[in-house]
């Protein structure tokens, strides 16, 4: 693991656009995106900048399950507003939420068996979860249907009107999937996370801190402000 710690989040957005314009030249064809409020500012850098992605391919980690695609805090609308309206991709798959379970499973797996992903961002949640793949997820898990614990549930639910709007399940890659990424760049934020990077870095590796499997990934950067590193 490389550890890169930053002022704040804006600067952390700059480490990790860096990082994805290096990873372009050096030919990546596929990334791994994530939603919520810690990659913004890195999609800001990509949006005002020349990068190209048009002969690339995007593949999100997670959607809720119950939202269509045109749902406004549907996953599929926070990627077109805070990345593939500005920056078009060749290609660009997010879990249907639509789905049936067994159908959008297979489904998922073969896009990702299709398409390798060469660069995966990440953030982490408070409970060290990586996608939507709680405590207690088995590392050898691939894309799967999630039951939210009531701790993503808060966390989440600012972006809804009210906490029972919030989808109780998601569909998410599995910490296999996650693994199987050649490069990955997890980008965590604020005191409240600096447990959970705590845990993920300094382990023990354990299925009760999903981001702890990350210690066995051989291309691992973390970036992380000084109040997310405070513990380290």
């Amino acid at each position: 693991m490389r550890i890169e710690v930053v002022k704040n989040k804006k600067e952390g957005g700059k480490v990790a656009y860096r990082l994805i314009k290096e990873a372009l030249e050096e030919d990546a064809e596929v990334f791994g995106l994530a939603t919520g409020s810690t990659p913004e500012t890195l999609y800001k850098e990509l949006r005002e900048s020349d990068l190209d992605f048009s002969d690339k391919i995007a593949v999100n980690l997670d959607e809720y399950i119950g939202l269509a695609s045109d749902h406004p805090q549907s996953y599929h609308s926070f990627m077109q507003e805070h990345l593939f309206d500005s920056k078009p991709f060749k290609a660009t798959y997010i879990p249907d939420g639509t789905a049936k379970e067994e159908v959008e499973v297979e489904r998922y797996d073969k896009i990702l068996e299709e398409h390798p992903i060469d660069v995966q961002i990440l953030g982490i949640g408070t409970n060290a979860h990586i996608g939507f793949n709680e405590p207690g997820t088995p590392f050898g898990t691939k894309t799967h249907k999630v039951k939210l614990t009531e701790d993503t549930i808060q966390a989440n639910k600012r972006n809804f009107d009210s906490e029972d709007e919030v989808p109780g399940h998601a569909y998410s890659m599995g910490i296999a999937s996650i693994m199987a990424a050649k490069k990955i760049i997890l980008m965590a934020y604020g005191e409240n996370k600096a447990e959970a990077i705590d845990k993920a870095v300094n382990g023990p590796v354990t299925e009760d801190v999903p981001a702890s499997i990350l210690q066995n990934h051989p291309d691992v950067v973390i970036v992380v402000d000084e109040e997310a590193a405070s513990r380290l």
